[in-house]
């Protein structure tokens, strides 16, 4: 008996060759059912299921034995069958809807390599990419110099923006925690991302903390009531420290003001965040880069390219003027067992101690590979085409009887696209207005004719209400 253990310990635990067969033939349903069958105007958006059939279709739970490679592959099948097609052209849903297959080898590459992007020991590549794209993104905003890391989502960009604002305000708060600190105040709009909210509770600011600025009807912070609201906030014995703008608001797509604002931060002396998370890629067109004029005179910026520039879930960018080494000095810990001081190379490289994950993937890939296979003008060609989506839908949807008043209906709409599958797209109301559909138009998979399909099947799905 020890024999035969000492020779499975000898063996590895994978079978290699197994396991490669099996990859391949799960990529051929990969490639078969989401990038084909996905892809395809003649296909579903989705095969929807309710929650308890798809359940038992899938049969979820975990035994303790394994399955054999045949049934595994069907389990790949129905995952994939079963899913949200997002890459359809007629996926309206999200901003994140789409594909660009350079950026989706980048992602597989990434998913292989399978390493941590903290060290430049286990992530050299990753390291001085993620440093080239994060500078050329920066020349974008304006910035010759700067700093920036890649972060899990938008949220947490708006949050490291926050958290850093503060430090830089007050570095005691490293030390000695929020008690030693003023009652603070943030000021954004009712139309920001509601990570701003999430930030100031998950932050100990408080949500009573965060101070709402008047908009215009197009969903645009008014700087005049900001510079009234850090007024009166001063009168109340807080200390504003914070000026959070959106370049896209996430329901009206509404850009604030930058450089009226920005005015205003430099009287006060006030941080000044922009989130950007699908507003920023206007920033590479000539056409369209003027919504964000003022952008350059930010403290920090949050930019998601797996938005307009579908660069693929999650690619979430968190651009700083700072030259002072901020994000490190805010965030570090100094783990002796990753950031030795005394290695071989420049330790400068490591760049873990910027971000508050240990864990954290590479996200620069995908981006740096489409851009590198379009260049910055094929990534201005999306943006522009966006816009031309938009104005298109816009005027299409002025020409159609009685098309506003589905938007009462929006709910019964949705759920007989999501139960035919025919395409998915989002809706809300905004302030005391009734439910509306919001479209989303950044894929460059889409065409005009796309947009004539939404509407008419807007109609057809709603004739009888």
């Amino acid at each position: 008996m020890e024999q035969a253990s000492l020779r499975d310990l000898n063996e590895p635990l994978i079978d290699h060759a197994e396991g490669q067969f099996f990859l391949n033939e799960a990529f051929k349903i990969i490639m078969e059912e989401v990038l084909s069958n996905g892809t395809d105007i003649k296909q579903k958006v989705c095969e929807w299921k309710e929650p308890e059939e798809l359940a038992l279709l899938l049969d979820l739970g975990v035994r303790e034995t394994g399955e054999p490679r045949d049934k595994l592959l069907q389990r790949v099948r129905d995952v994939a069958k079963y899913s949200i097609k997002t890459s359809h052209p007629h996926f309206f849903n999200q901003q994140y809807g789409g594909v660009d297959y350079h950026s989706l080898a980048g992602r597989f590459l990434t998913e292989a390599l399978n390493t941590n992007l903290f060290t430049y020991e286990v992530a050299p590549v990753f390291v001085l990419m993620e440093n080239e794209v994060l500078r050329g993104l920066r020349q974008l905003v304006g910035w010759t110099e700067g700093d920036g890391i890649f972060c899990p989502g938008g949220s947490t960009s708006n949050m490291y923006a926050m958290n850093l604002a503060r430090y830089q305000r007050f570095p005691q708060v490293k030390s000695q925690g929020v008690w030693a600190l003023p009652r603070l105040s943030i000021f954004t709009s009712p139309e920001s991302h509601y990570s701003v909210k999430k930030s100031a509770a998950f932050l100990g600011i408080g949500l009573d903390n965060v101070i709402f600025v008047k908009v215009d009807d197009r969903g645009r912070m008014i700087p005049e009531d900001l510079d009234e609201k850090i007024e009166l906030s001063k009168s109340q014995d807080a200390v504003p420290f914070l000026v959070s703008c959106t370049s896209g608001t996430t329901v009206q797509g509404g850009f604030d003001p930058l450089e009226h604002i920005a005015d205003i931060c430099d009287k006060h002396k006030l941080w000044m965040h922009v989130d950007a998370c699908w507003g920023g890629s206007v920033l590479f067109s000539k056409k369209h880069r003027h919504l964000m004029k003022g952008v350059d005179r930010a403290n920090s910026v949050a930019w998601n390219p797996h938005k307009m520039l579908v660069a693929g879930l999650q690619c979430s960018a968190l651009l700083l003027k700072d030259t002072t080494n901020l994000l490190k000095q805010c965030h570090s810990a100094n783990a002796t067992y990753l950031f030795q001081q005394d290695k071989f190379y420049d330790v400068n490289l490591d760049i873990g101690d910027k971000s508050v994950q240990c864990s954290r993937k590479v996200d620069c890939l995908k981006l740096w590979l489409m851009w590198k296979a379009v260049g910055s003008t094929g990534l201005e060609e999306r943006v522009d085409k966006a816009f031309i989506h938009a104005r298109y839908l816009v005027e299409q949807m002025k020409k159609r009887e009685g098309f506003q008043l589905l938007s009462m209906v929006a709910p019964v709409i949705k759920e007989r696209m999501m139960k035919q599958g025919t395409m998915m797209v989002g809706y809300q109301p905004l302030g005391n207005k009734v439910n509306f559909f919001r479209v989303t138009v950044f894929s460059p998979l889409l065409s005009q004719k796309d947009m004539d399909f939404f509407l008419d099947e807007i109609e057809r799905l709603g004739k009888d209400l």
